[in-house]
């Protein structure tokens, strides 16, 4: 049952039947919905969007990142879609060590560009299997938005007046980014003809030809390579995105759907899990019981978290345990409602070969897309750090991510970088299912903060009746680093009360307040299908500068 008595929402719930789109940008939106329209699936609306928040939102989507899917379609089973791409065939921690990196990879330049970006051809995936239109029309609108100009975000203009010194390391980078030699303000128009360049060979060439093999391939690698980064044209040809079996768990009900390993989506799992066991609506939306209890939730769940999440090709990763009813059980009972643990000391309760989960900051795009045939989209990519690697490809206009300076260079870490290995991964789209059948399509962008906004939308969706858009609207935390911070602070929005903050305080908590409206704690989007009313659902998140669009 819908609470009526739930918060007032800075904008309503957009509800539609014939088919929803909800992105963290309005013009990819648009884009997604027009697909809608003219008889596209989910899916090539999720493509076609994802096209356009490559060009709208480079500080957190491109050609050159990684990509992950749920899907599903009704009387099915969920399909999960793995688009991230390994290590370069020459990347070794010896490759590194030899070039004077004796403790970390580089977390930008060509160095930092070590693996395949897996995006495209998941999107190639996708459409086979999903896909209506033709190929060709998905890249339409990126195309002219790349040639003709972009109106600069508030989140575009932010972040680059951030990375100015990183993206003025490049000449290419600085020259599409910071035009006229500053950092853009909201409403310039950004240009990337050479991007609009590379999406027509992808349209007309398909993915394989067009991206992965052939001229365009070789002119991806070869600054690169000059510039010292291993990744090479070989690299590209090799990689195949795969669909994976999905992971998931128990919540009132309710089943979680999450991507599995090398993506941390059983920590999601484990927190919603631990949940499952207490008073959730008992405790009450964002008072210090709520707060606390999901808080500590987080820190045991990330202890194993960093203790197992790799490439589990490399690793045996004990899932059946992790996320076993019982063992979960156990872990709740390590929460003391009236002390605080310390993160980062909390010990994994199955112990692996983990030493700490490093910086897993990022930025990323989430969106979803749910069709008239009730095929359900949930989507998620990524080019890491903002801006990735600050390294563009050459006049491909192509910026590269930085995923594989995740990578360990410590011999014994799990994630340990080798050759053809794929890194651990924050990218966790999810879907909320009942009955079989999805109830919400859902996720968000940021780093650590992913699973916690996930346990939020969905306690508040279940446990307190909110609609969508006053789920993603309520006041969220973010318990440890984020974005290249090493903080471990429980930041708050400022919305919370002065009261809560006192309270977590004096139960140990390192609170950390924040604005009322932060940027850090993500962008989360969500589609609930309402079988009562036969309705679409969407929300988008006003943290960024998304829209959810239905017709």
């Amino acid at each position: 049952m819908r609470n009526p008595d739930g918060p007032v929402t800075g904008r309503p719930p957009v509800r539609a039947e014939r088919g929803m789109v909800a992105t963290s940008h309005y013009l990819a939106s648009a884009t997604g919905l027009d697909v809608l329209r003219r008889g596209g699936s989910a899916a090539d609306a999720a493509i076609a969007a994802n096209a356009v928040l490559c060009v709208a939102y480079p500080h957190m989507a491109g050609l050159g990142g990684d990509a992950f899917a749920l899907v599903h379609r009704p009387g099915r089973t969920v399909e999960a879609l793995n688009a991230s791409g390994p290590a370069a065939a020459l990347a070794t921690r010896d490759w590194y060590r030899e070039r004077g990196h004796t403790e970390a990879i580089p977390s930008r330049g060509a160095a930092s560009a070590l693996t395949v970006p897996g995006a495209v051809d998941g999107w190639r995936e996708l459409h086979e299997r999903h896909g209506r239109l033709d190929w060709a029309e998905l890249f339409a609108d990126a195309i002219h938005l790349a040639r003709s100009g972009v109106p600069v975000s508030r989140s575009l203009e932010e972040w680059t007046a951030d990375d100015v010194p990183d993206l003025q390391q490049q000449d290419e980078a600085a020259a599409l980014y910071l035009p006229g030699g500053r950092a853009p303000r909201e409403g310039d128009r950004l240009r990337n003809e050479g991007l609009a360049r590379t999406f027509e060979v992808i349209a007309s060439r398909g993915a394989r030809a067009g991206f992965y093999e052939g001229e365009l391939a070789e002119r991806l690698c070869a600054p690169l390579e000059t510039a010292g980064s291993p990744l090479r044209a070989e690299d590209l040809a090799a990689f195949r995105a795969e669909w994976v079996e999905p992971i998931s768990g128990r919540y009132r009900g309710y089943e979680m759907v999450e991507m599995p390993p090398n993506t941390q989506g059983f920590a999601a799992l484990q927190v919603l899990g631990m949940l499952d066991g207490l008073d959730v609506a008992g405790f009450g939306d964002g008072t210090a019981d709520y707060l606390h209890h999901a808080a500590e939730a987080v820190k045991l769940a990330f202890a194993d978290r960093d203790a197992w999440l790799t490439d589990p090709r490399s690793l045996d990763i004990p899932l059946d345990r992790l996320l076993d009813t019982g063992y979960l059980a156990e872990r709740r009972d390590l929460i003391d409602p009236e002390r605080a643990m310390t993160m980062g000391q909390v010990d994994p309760g199955i112990p692996g070969p983990g030493t700490g989960g490093g910086d897993v900051g990022g930025d990323t795009c989430y969106f979803c897309a749910v069709d008239g045939d009730g095929l359900a989209v949930s989507m998620i990519e990524s080019v890491y750090h903002d801006f990735g690697s600050a390294f563009v490809a050459g006049d491909t206009g192509v910026l590269l991510q930085n995923r594989g300076s995740f990578f360990s260079l410590d011999d014994a870490h799990p994630n340990r970088l080798e050759p053809g290995k794929r890194s651990f991964h924050t990218l966790i789209p999810a879907l909320l299912m009942k009955d079989g059948e999805v109830d919400t399509v859902l996720g968000t962008m940021g780093g650590e903060g992913q699973p916690q906004t996930q346990a939020a939308i969905v306690t508040r969706l279940v446990d307190f009746g909110y609609d969508v858009q006053q789920a993603i609207e309520a006041p969220r935390w973010l318990m440890g680093r984020t974005w290249g911070t090493k903080d471990q602070d429980l930041s708050l929005e400022g919305r919370v009360p002065d009261g809560v903050l006192r309270e977590l305080e004096r139960r140990g908590q390192p609170v950390k307040p924040l604005g009322d409206w932060d940027d850090n704690m993500g962008h989360a989007q969500a589609i609930r299908i309402d079988r009562e009313s036969g309705y679409l659902e969407g929300g988008a998140d006003p943290r960024g500068d998304g829209l959810a669009l239905g017709f």
